[in-house]
């Protein structure tokens, strides 16, 4: 048993990832399992839909019938969510749930737990990879749940401000 929490997948009914999530929660709540569960997640994103001739902005899970966990798994994590409610399996092979990787969580747009990084509102940068690779901005925006950073760098003489990630820039000292 691991004490660092990771995140897991669970295949819910359709329609039932917020019933889950709130079942899920409830249970933490009843059986002091804060520790052991931090978090319960269903991805959503705004989606513009025009019924009517009107513009509406609505929210659409990303992950029809999936609700992510972080959690540390041991057998009474299984055991609760397992048996919640409108829950059908963790996703893994046979009774195995099989966490996400790091990658596979940021690619997500989930908050990884807080990296700390060395990186403040008016930090000078430079960026390291990508398509602006070896320009030189300052960053305008942080924000730690994507993992990303708005640099305002000098484009055909404009300042001009472009999102990326931690990974694609480094301070300048």
């Amino acid at each position: 048993m691991s004490e660092n929490t990771q995140w897991f997948v669970v295949h819910t009914y359709s329609g039932y990832e917020n019933k889950v999530k709130a079942n899920i929660e409830k249970i933490i709540e009843n059986r002091g399992m804060q520790e052991y569960i931090h978090e319960v997640v269903v991805p959503v994103q705004d989606a513009v839909e025009i019924k009517n001739g009107k513009k509406k902005t609505v929210q659409r899970k990303i992950f029809p019938g999936y609700v992510l966990l972080n959690m540390i798994m041991n057998d009474d994590t299984w055991y609760v969510v397992r048996n919640t409610r409108g829950v059908t399996s963790f996703v893994g092979p046979g009774s195995k749930p099989v966490p996400l990787t790091e990658d596979e969580v940021a690619s997500m747009g989930i908050e990884l737990p807080q990296e700390l990084i060395d990186l403040d509102v008016g930090d000078t940068v430079k960026v390291i990879s990508g398509p602006f690779e070896s320009s030189v901005g300052g960053i305008k925006e942080i924000n730690q749940g994507k993992r990303t950073v708005i640099v305002k760098l000098s484009i055909f003489g404009r300042e001009t401000p472009m999102e990326m990630d931690f990974s694609q820039v480094t301070k300048i000292i």
